[in-house]
């Protein structure tokens, strides 16, 4: 079995075993079908868990991850992978507002879809291994850098085509715009409304609109 194959079968199992009360996985479903497993905090999770939970040998987690923090870093990465996927082509053409709004809209929708239960799998992740491990903290910083990459890059193809102000901060709007997803996701999961998040978003993106050159 290759690496990414191993990542794939582990990603749904492990996740929730180390970070408490996540419930996670890896394709468009949300997490819902692979998330079965909810365990105690990272700290109290042993290989011997992680393999009897998915059914792989100890050898193989040692052989493909090294020990359970690479495990652990293995599966942000996969997570921010699919979390990614699920959002193109969209994500990769955030180049005018109404792509903005578009792609906005269709996450907005998926919340809808699912209740407005689960909130956002990375933002999860991160409020539960940020303060306690570094390493992890490290791996979701470069999630996040991935996720706000193409923003920003849609933004400077609009000012480079002289349809955003030269004055524009597209790396602060660009950080903005995702703020006001990750805070609008905890928001609408709390409130089981998409409300918040649609608000937050459209708030950012009328900003950004401001900035176009009239």
């Amino acid at each position: 079995m290759d690496r990414h194959a191993d990542v794939g079968q582990l990603a749904g199992i492990a996740l929730p075993l180390v970070a408490q009360g996540v419930v996670l996985g890896g394709g468009d479903d949300g997490g819902r079908e692979s998330g079965q497993f909810v365990g105690a905090r990272r700290r109290d999770t042993s290989i011997p868990d992680i393999q009897e939970a998915a059914g792989v040998s100890a050898s193989q987690i040692y052989h493909y991850f090294g020990d359970k923090q690479g495990l652990v870093l293995a599966v942000i990465d996969h997570q921010t992978d699919a979390k990614l996927a699920q959002q193109r082509p969209l994500l990769d053409n955030l180049d005018s507002i109404e792509a903005l709004r578009e792609w906005c809209d269709r996450a907005g929708d998926r919340q809808d879809a699912m209740g407005c239960e689960g909130g956002c799998e990375i933002g999860s992740l991160a409020s539960e291994l940020t303060d306690s491990d570094q390493s992890a903290r490290t791996g979701l910083v470069a999630a996040f850098d991935r996720w706000e990459g193409p923003i920003r890059s849609g933004l400077a193809r609009m000012q480079a085509r002289g349809e955003l102000s030269e004055s524009a901060d597209t790396a602060a709007l660009a950080t903005a715009l995702l703020a006001a997803i990750q805070g609008g996701m905890l928001l609408s999961q709390v409130r089981r409304s998409s409300t918040a998040y649609r608000q937050a978003v459209s708030a950012v993106i009328d900003h950004i609109e401001s900035h176009l050159v009239r």
